[in-house]
């Protein structure tokens, strides 16, 4: 029987948040893995990035992970790169040797054209995540790293957001193109709330010819965002942007300051986009700022999201989005049969993220990892966290 140390999950009380930190949820244990089956692979996690998923799964929000899978311990973390130890006797998983670095494909279950239905290490039962010494998983979603990259494992291990962004924004180009197919990129632009993934978009929309800009709310941000060729717009010009409707129409002074925020923001797209609103607005926080959204939201226009990161439920006014021919993009993850070429497509390009490996978390870190990821303590977009030793 194979074990290891990992940080573990729990059901939490009734399914809701526990009254402690996020941090907290985690549980440092021994975990039983079970025997290595015919088609999987144990490996050992060198690097791994610290996403949304699993920020998800610590505040039970929106669902509780180990209820959903009927699972009283289950170790989380679906991203990052492994070391291969062994292998199961099927072709698929001897086609890898011991040594082997690869990438693992967040996919427990797909549908029948290559798409996400259940996230490995997250919704999808039995299967073993990343925060542990040692995992096992099925050989299918694994993608060896290119073996003689220039770019380092911790940069590597940073492709999730990447791999995400290069799906979304492929669906949101066309979309917009459908509509609009003879139209200069450079005419328009491409607008998005701050994030890792919106990062990676804004950088292949200013590669396909968009004015791009997006927001922050750091200074070491706004400066990364100037390094590459984004626009960077100060988040903290605007605070009361979010909609509160507990607030709304019951309290006059947070109407005031609401309204106000409303109008320097949308002030500020119009300066970046000569008055029409925004081509392709990438929106991956959700609710609190739909309304901002799609308020400056070029005719034409597309809202695109592959997340949700501060909430779920939306509601628009059918007959405006109509009218305005609003298009509404939802992506989930990327096919997995895309996986390979959105990897040679980074290497080839350089369109890969720049990591500040002293900035690395450590496995006993988890926890303080996981807390200052979901306070918004951290300055850069791509977290990283080391299991064991390269």
């Amino acid at each position: 029987m194979l074990k290891t140390d990992a940080w573990v999950l729990h059901p939490g009380q009734d399914g809701a948040a526990p009254a402690r930190t996020t941090g907290e949820a985690l549980s440092r244990e021994q975990f039983a893995l079970g025997e290595l089956g015919d088609n999987e692979v144990l490996v050992e996690p060198l690097y791994g990035s610290w996403e949304a998923n699993l920020d998800h799964a610590l505040s039970r929000s929106p669902i509780d992970v180990c209820r959903a899978r009927g699972e009283d311990a289950v170790i989380i973390g679906n991203l990052g790169v492994v070391r291969v130890l062994r292998t199961g006797s099927s072709p698929r998983a001897e086609s890898f040797q011991e040594g082997d670095i690869c990438l693992v494909m967040p996919f427990g279950k797909t549908d029948r054209h290559g798409y996400a239905e259940l996230v490995y290490a997250y919704d999808m039962p039995g299967t073993i995540g990343l925060l542990a010494k040692q995992t096992k998983l099925e050989a299918d979603i694994l993608l060896r790293v290119p073996p003689l990259t220039p770019y380092s494992l911790p940069q590597w291990a940073a492709y999730a957001r990447y791999f995400t962004a290069w799906d979304n924004w492929r669906t949101a180009l066309r979309c917009w193109q459908a509509q609009l197919p003879d139209e200069r990129p450079a005419d328009h632009l491409v607008f998005g709330w701050g994030g890792g993934v919106t990062f990676a978009e804004m950088l292949l929309a200013r590669r396909a010819g968009f004015r791009v800009a997006m927001t922050t709310s750091t200074d070491e941000r706004m400066d990364m965002l100037r390094r590459n060729g984004i626009t960077g717009v100060d988040r903290r010009l605007f605070p009361d942007l979010v909609h509160r409707p507990e607030l709304a129409g019951q309290d006059a002074e947070y109407d005031a300051r609401h309204r106000a925020a409303q109008k320097e923001f949308l002030r500020t797209i119009g300066e970046l986009s000569d008055g029409a609103g925004v081509a392709i607005f990438i929106d991956n926080m959700g609710a609190p700022l739909h309304r901002a959204t799609l308020k400056a939201l070029a005719r034409q226009g597309v809202l695109t999201t592959c997340g949700w990161k501060q909430g779920m439920s939306t509601t628009s006014l059918r007959a405006s989005e109509c009218i305005g021919r609003h298009l509404h993009v939802h992506t989930h993850v990327w096919r997995l049969q895309d996986s390979a070429t959105i990897r040679d497509h980074q290497e080839n390009t350089g369109w890969i993220p720049d990591i500040d490996e002293t900035k690395i978390y450590g496995f006993d870190d988890i926890p303080a990892l996981a807390e200052e990821y979901s306070i918004g303590k951290l300055d850069t977009y791509f977290p990283i966290f080391q299991v064991n030793p390269v």
